[in-house]
């Protein structure tokens, strides 16, 4: 049973979503605050975590900065409607996903079983779960990259972006597709997760020099380089 961590301090529509998500086949657990969800997440292995921003002790954010030094637990964030900034850094800071309260537990539903199937290992071949370009290789059944033998400490969303691109490497890959098969969901209206993940991609790379294989297509997306 796929184990899902709660930590929001509105223990009333904590309640909500733990009855709704446990009747789709969820094993729930609950955290009021964020000092008790880091405990949780430190001491105890979740499939996922959806965690809020506004808690008492510690937010949201402190919250998942502490989970991101010790694990790569697919994490949505419930965001206020409308402030992007909280997006933004929630983004920035590693979370995979993020869901503007008050929200229908349908759409977040969807969108746990979306970074649960890409947090996935794929069923491929031998010669298809080793994907190889330059430096860079990516093993899609342990969902391990590295660059020249060295790990690269990438979120499961980040994994799958990066996944997605290598294997159109050379080709430029639209924002929407990005979305579909590295979220998978489709792109919002004004939605910046993409280009937070790349960034933040980006900057992983930026530790073993390799930055500059992707390349942003400006009004078209991004293309992986295969000119290293």
């Amino acid at each position: 049973m796929t184990r899902l961590l709660l930590i929001d301090d509105d223990k009333e529509l904590s309640a909500m979503l733990g009855e709704y998500l446990a009747a789709e086949g969820f094993s729930i657990e609950h955290a009021y605050d964020g000092k008790a969800g880091v405990d949780k997440t430190l001491t105890d292995t979740f499939d996922a975590i959806v965690l809020d921003v506004m808690m008492p002790e510690l937010d949201g954010f402190e919250v998942l900065r502490r989970v991101r030094a010790e694990s790569n637990v697919p994490v949505i964030m419930l965001t206020a409607k409308g402030d992007d900034v909280d997006r933004i850094v929630g983004l920035e800071i590693g979370a995979d996903d993020y869901l503007p309260k008050p929200f229908n537990p349908r759409e977040l539903l969807a969108r746990l079983r979306a970074v649960l199937r890409r947090a996935q290992p794929e069923q491929t071949s031998a010669t298809e779960q080793s994907l190889k370009i330059g430096p860079l290789e990516l093993n899609t059944a342990t969902r391990v990259a590295k660059s020249s033998g060295h790990s690269l400490d990438l979120t499961s969303a980040e994994f799958n972006l990066l996944h997605t691109l290598i294997k159109q490497v050379g080709n430029v890959v639209s924002k929407e597709s990005l979305s579909q098969h590295g979220l998978g969901r489709s792109l919002e209206k004004y939605d910046r997760s993409i280009d937070m993940h790349m960034s933040n991609l980006r900057k992983k790379l930026a530790q073993h020099n390799l930055e500059d294989m992707i390349i942003t297509v400006r009004g078209q997306g991004y293309q992986l380089s295969d000119g290293v």
